[in-house]
């Protein structure tokens, strides 16, 4: 029996051809992306240990293994520390443009959510201070948040504000996208300089996303300006690399 908190399309595994040529882990691994693909296995369910699926299959550990790799590497199913093994909707891919990562997702028909880890008024550093161009030393909104879909979490995403918008509450973090926020208030980001690139997971970037200690991790740095050319937001941020990518189109000149 599989356990309540647990799923598994058993019906699509009643005639592994064992015989025939095509390998076993691949013959799994398909089953499970046509499952996952026609909804059958939604986001968020969870599979079995590899070792209660190669039971249930009579298939080797190995087998198993590979089949679940197959399916991790194209972005279907994520390994998470101390959960198992998870069902995703694919890679969120982003295209470089001026929206915010809570709007990709929305846009995707993908529910966004927010863990707020940190909010609170901070003294500028030297770098803040040159992004938001105020002086060292003074007041901005610092925030930290642990961006998420499907009860599975792709980012953490960390921003500067200038005070003036020290009245926006934790409560409206947690409810919206911070561009949804600022438009409200009359705010039109413009133009932005956004730097893409990538570095090791530090402190406690591993445990937040689910990834191994120090594992790779995708970044992305933006300074964003509203239609008067006045530094609004900057922010770093991190994701999850086997769950998330940029696209840009390229044009000849």
């Amino acid at each position: 029996m599989v356990s309540s908190d647990t799923v598994w399309p058993e019906h699509l595994f009643t005639d592994l051809d064992r015989t025939g040529p095509v390998p076993l882990y691949f013959q799994v691994s398909s089953r499970l992306e046509t499952a996952i693909r026609s909804g059958e296995l939604p986001a968020g369910s969870r599979l079995e240990n590899e070792i209660a699926i190669g039971q249930r299959l009579g298939l080797s550990r190995p087998t198993v293994r590979r089949a679940i790799q197959e399916l991790v590497d194209v972005g279907l199913l994520v390994r998470r520390r101390g959960i198992g093994t998870q069902v995703v909707q694919g890679q969120i891919t982003r295209q470089v443009e001026l929206t915010s990562l809570y709007e990709d997702l929305k846009n995707t028909s993908q529910e966004p959510g927010t863990r707020v880890l940190l909010h609170e008024i901070s003294a500028a550093s030297e770098t803040v201070a040159e992004r938001l161009r105020v002086d060292a030393g003074s007041d901005v909104v610092h925030l930290r948040r642990l961006r998420t879909t499907g009860g599975i979490a792709i980012a953490i995403l960390e921003n500067y504000l200038p005070s003036a918008f020290a009245d926006i509450t934790t409560e409206l973090l947690q409810e919206l996208g911070l561009y949804q926020i600022l438009r409200a208030r009359g705010v039109t980001i413009r133009v932005a300089n956004q730097r893409i690139g990538a570095r090791r997971a530090e402190h406690d970037e591993s445990e937040l996303l689910g990834v191994e200690r120090h594992g790779p991790l995708l970044t992305m740095e933006r300074i964003a300006f509203d239609d008067a050319g006045e530094a609004i937001e900057y922010g770093h941020h991190c994701y999850r690399p086997d769950m998330y990518s940029f696209e840009t189109t390229l044009v000849a000149k």
